[in-house]
């Protein structure tokens, strides 16, 4: 039910479910009806077309588990995403599964998919994976990765997990590990960066982060683990989320990632390209550890790293065989 022009089959009340319930009644219609605007949900809700347990109901009214819902028929679906819209080429059974009870799912996601629909995007990762759960099944993305980074995504399986999760973002226990090639061989092992960043100019049709004082706080720490004269492979964690926060923070260092067309450097990318064919950005989340949202039990997953990342550092090896660090690192707790 997350496409815009979906037509409910019919106008018969649906039952809401414990994991639904707490959320404000607008909040799950818009759920439901992915990329409708707001002002048809609204009126939907104003001219008593949505009605709960047979009365009108207000846009602020919070869901009841047991609470019968009638929902309207809508406009039809398309049978094709508009124009310039990119249809998602993986299919679920593409990403692999690195941790699932009945509360959270951790997959790994691949390389140039967007976690969600957007602009010029028909729909992402989620969008996918909602139209293989039965009906009514809650699924929410936890938190968000960069369309071109690889690794572990987590999703929600009720409500309650949801606002758990995010409030171990909010409060810094939830911990995300990246690894990145990063252009040369700093000079440094370990470096925290604190630059703010705002996201405040437009390339073409795309928004740009930036270091700015006005921006929001932001801070990453970098460890190189593996030096070779082109380049380094750095551990990275951060305990903000800012958009392209990694890829702005390592720009601002000099040593940009690999494969970044934003905030890289063309000659690099385009010499990666050429001797070892890198086809994408270096950035991986390899690791992420959280406390449970119902045990409380902190796990960890690892999202290994893909073979055509593994291939290149395998390649640069061979280049420098007297090359100091070590990338097979070792893996993080299992849960």
């Amino acid at each position: 039910m997350d496409n815009p022009g979906f037509r409910s089959p019919s106008v018969a009340p649906r039952e809401i479910t414990a994991g639904e319930a707490g959320q404000r009644v607008d909040n799950w219609l818009l759920r439901q009806f992915r990329g409708m605007p707001k002002s048809h949900v609204y009126r939907l809700i104003r001219t008593g077309q949505v009605r709960i347990n047979g009365g009108r109901i207000k846009p602020t009214y919070r869901l009841v588990a047991g609470d019968r819902i009638r929902i309207p028929p809508v406009a039809s679906a398309p049978r094709h995403p508009p124009r310039g819209m990119h249809p998602v080429p993986h299919p679920p059974a593409d990403y692999p599964v690195l941790y699932e009870d009945s509360d959270l799912l951790v997959l790994g996601k691949p390389s140039g998919l967007a976690v969600h629909g957007g602009t010029g995007i028909a729909s992402g990762m989620i969008e996918r994976l909602r139209r293989a759960q039965p009906e009514g099944a809650f699924l929410e993305l936890a938190h968000r990765l960069d369309r071109a980074t690889s690794g572990c995504l987590v999703f929600a399986k009720n409500r309650s997990s949801l606002i758990a999760i995010h409030a171990a973002l909010r409060s810094g226990r939830l911990e995300k590990g990246y690894l990145a090639l990063l252009k040369g061989s700093p000079h440094w092992t370990e470096r925290t960066v604190e630059e703010a960043i705002a996201r405040s100019r437009v390339v073409g049709r795309e928004r740009i982060s930036e270091i700015a004082p006005q921006g929001k706080p932001a801070r990453s720490h970098f460890r190189i683990v593996r030096r070779w004269p082109l380049a380094a492979l750095a551990e990275i964690r951060i305990e903000t989320g800012r958009t392209h926060q990694i890829r702005v923070h390592a720009a601002s260092l000099g040593h940009p990632i690999a494969g970044d067309e934003k905030y890289g450097e063309r000659e690099f990318n385009r010499l990666l390209k050429a001797r070892f064919g890198l086809k994408r950005l270096f950035l991986h989340a390899r690791a992420l550890t959280l406390p449970h949202p119902v045990t409380a039990e902190t796990i960890t997953v690892q999202a290994p790293l893909p073979g055509d990342l593994e291939s290149l550092l395998i390649a640069l090896d061979a280049t420098d065989p007297e090359s100091t660090g070590s990338w097979d690192l070792p893996a993080p707790r299992s849960p």
